[in-house]
């Protein structure tokens, strides 16, 4: 598709407030479908699909396509562009205010499973991992976001943040290609990369920890900069005493800082302090 063609047979220009940068790039949008791994039997979430150059690539490959889109403006060129594309589905609204479940119920009626593909404007990234990840989640994301986040979401111990936990406790990303800024139209400032994350059978957090997990690495990345009982005790409002004990227990020192822990001693800190926090009606 030509982009910068159609955006003026229709009159229209990339919106700014949307966030909306287009790919431009055949080999990119080429590298994305391949990295997705998407197959003939698959049904497929894009997120932000714009003028569809990504949906076709999609639609070719996958069995069903369910492209979402928030701006009426490229909801009526989908339409158009894809009319005689019979296995797209084109849904106009925010994907933060739509649960997956409730999305693709007919499709998920014949399908197993679904798979996330996603071009996220910048400002959204977090936010809408965090509600693919919560209920209903997809067996692998493959989604574009800017360079410095696919690093701290891929980030290991030593450079973990709260968002690469709340990821990898759910499952593996990988780097499918980074992606220079060029790509696009208009261009952003900053460069971005391609992940893809193939969820785990089961959690690395247990379904009924998970609330308390989130609660005290939210704690603990409240003041990353000071040492953990720090910031903890003020985080999560509990005793020092109570802190000091979960950390020992846990085998975590109490001088660390939040970035350096593992997912299995968040686990073993969330099962100490969690319940802690909970008897003192603190949890957030």
């Amino acid at each position: 598709m030509d982009v910068l063609g159609t955006l003026r047979r229709y009159g229209i220009r990339p919106s700014k407030g949307l966030g909306q940068n287009l790919l431009v790039d055949e080999a990119i949008l080429d590298a994305i479908v391949q990295g997705s791994g998407v197959g003939s039997e698959d049904l497929v979430l894009e997120i932000g699909p714009g003028l569809g150059t990504l949906t076709r690539r999609l639609a070719s490959k996958a069995n069903q396509v369910v492209a979402v889109e928030l701006d009426r403006r490229m909801v009526s060129i989908l339409e158009s562009e894809l009319a005689e594309t019979d296995n797209v589905r084109i849904v106009q609204g925010d994907i933060l205010e739509l649960a997956p479940s409730e999305l693709l119920a007919e499709e998920l009626a014949t399908h197993s499973g679904y798979s996330v593909v996603a071009n996220l404007p910048y400002y959204i990234t977090s936010a809408a991992l965090r509600h693919l990840l919560t209920g209903r989640r997809p067996e692998r994301m493959t989604v574009m976001v800017q360079r410095e986040v696919a690093e701290r979401i891929m980030a290991q111990p030593g450079k973990l943040s709260l968002l690469a936990l709340s990821v990898q406790v759910f499952g593996a990303p990988q780097l499918v290609c980074r992606v220079p800024s060029s790509a696009f139209f208009p261009e952003p400032k900053v460069s971005s990369a391609v992940i893809r994350v193939d969820m785990y059978d089961e959690p690395r957090v247990p379904e009924a920890l998970q609330e308390a997990f989130f609660g005290v690495a939210r704690a603990g990345f409240s003041q990353k900069r000071k040492q953990l009982h720090n910031s903890l005790r003020s985080g999560l409002r509990v005793s020092s005493e109570a802190v000091r004990a979960a950390l020992e227990q846990a085998g975590v020192d109490a001088t660390r800082r939040a970035q350096t822990l593992s997912i299995e001693e968040w686990v073993r800190l969330a099962e100490g302090l969690g319940r802690a926090a909970y008897c003192a009606g603190r949890m957030q």
